[in-house]
C-alpha cells in the first residue's frame, strides 16, 4: 500500500489546473482517513487507504473539494456544502470583519443575510454576536437545507431561521445589520471548470454586466436597513465605483473594504 507522503505527491500532480494542489491533496487523504489536516501532516509514513483515489479521480475532473469533503471552514466555522449551494470562500470573510468593525462595541439585535446559501455570512455573525438573531433568506431551497443542518451543527438553530423567497420581496420591517453576497459574474465572463460546471449558476451570474442584482438590492436595502443600521455588500473587485453609485443614488455612505490580496471586496452602507 503506498505511504501518504508518495500518494500527496501523485494526487498533487494530477491536481496542476489547481493553484492550491498540494493542499488539494491533503484535505482529501485526512479526509478519507477520517481525520484532521494536521494530524496527516504528523505522520506522512502511514499508508494512504483505497478509498482516497476515488476522492483524487473527482478531484482531477475539477469537482470542488468542498463537495468532495461536503465541509468547507468559513471563519471560525466549519460549514456542510454540496451541490445546489455556493462554496464559501475566504474572500468573503471581509464582509464578516467589515461589519464586526462597524458594530464594534454594540451587538445589532438583528441579522439578515440574503443570499444565504449553506448560511455562510449568517452563522459566521451569529456566532460572534451571541445576543443577536438572525434571518437568512435564499431562492434555492438545495442551498437551505444545507444553512439549517449549519445552523444545527453550530448550536445557532435558536437564533437562526430561514426563508425560501427571491431576494427582499416578501420581506417586512427592518434590521439593524444586512449582509449579502449576491451573483455578480457577467454572463459572459470566463470562469473555470471548477466554478462553471460545479457551482450553481443562479448563485454566481447577474446579467451582462454582472450588475443585475445590485439594481435589485439597493432600493430593498434602504427599505429594510433600521435607523442607525448598516449594510455589508460584497462585490466583484473592479466593480466598487459601480455598486457605490447604485448605494449612493439611495442616500447611503458608502465605505470601501479590500480583502487579504488587496482587491476591493465589500462596500459598507449606511
Amino acid at each position: 500500500m503506498t505511504d501518504a507522503r508518495t500518494a500527496l505527491a501523485r494526487a498533487a500532480e494530477r491536481f496542476t489546473f489547481s493553484p492550491t494542489a498540494r493542499l488539494d491533496a491533503e484535505l482529501l487523504l485526512a479526509h478519507a482517513l477520517g481525520i484532521e489536516r494536521t494530524a496527516l501532516l504528523l505522520d506522512l509514513s502511514r499508508p494512504a487507504p483505497d478509498s482516497f483515489w476515488p476522492l483524487v479521480e473527482r478531484r482531477a475532473a475539477q469537482e470542488p473539494v468542498a463537495y468532495i469533503t461536503g465541509t468547507r471552514g468559513f471563519w471560525t466555522l466549519d460549514l456542510m456544502v454540496g451541490p445546489g449551494a455556493l462554496v464559501p470562500r475566504v474572500d468573503s470573510e471581509t464582509l464578516v470583519d467589515a461589519a464586526l468593525r462597524h458594530f464594534r462595541g454594540r451587538a445589532p439585535a438583528t441579522l439578515l443575510d440574503l443570499g444565504t446559501g449553506p448560511g455562510t455570512l449568517l452563522l459566521a455573525l451569529l456566532d460572534e454576536w451571541r445576543e443577536t438573531k438572525g434571518l437568512g433568506v435564499d431562492r434555492s431551497p438545495h442551498a437551505l437545507q444545507y444553512a439549517i443542518a449549519n445552523a444545527a451543527a453550530c448550536g445557532l438553530a435558536d437564533r437562526a431561521r430561514f426563508v425560501c423567497g427571491d431576494w427582499a420581496a416578501a420581506l417586512a420591517g427592518s434590521f439593524d445589520c444586512i449582509v449579502t453576497n449576491p451573483p455578480y459574474i457577467g454572463t459572459a465572463e470566463p470562469l473555470s471548470p471548477e466554478v462553471r460546471d460545479y457551482e450553481p449558476g443562479s448563485a454566481l451570474f447577474a446579467g451582462p454586466d454582472g450588475l443585475d442584482d445590485y439594481r435589485l438590492l439597493a432600493p430593498e436595502l434602504r427599505r429594510l436597513l433600521a435607523p442607525g443600521g448598516a449594510a455589508v455588500v460584497e462585490i466583484g473587485h473592479e466593480q466598487a465605483a459601480s455598486v457605490t453609485a447604485l448605494l449612493e443614488a439611495e442616500g447611503f455612505a458608502v465605505t470601501l473594504h479590500r480583502d487579504l490580496g488587496g482587491r476591493p471586496r465589500a462596500l459598507l452602507a449606511h
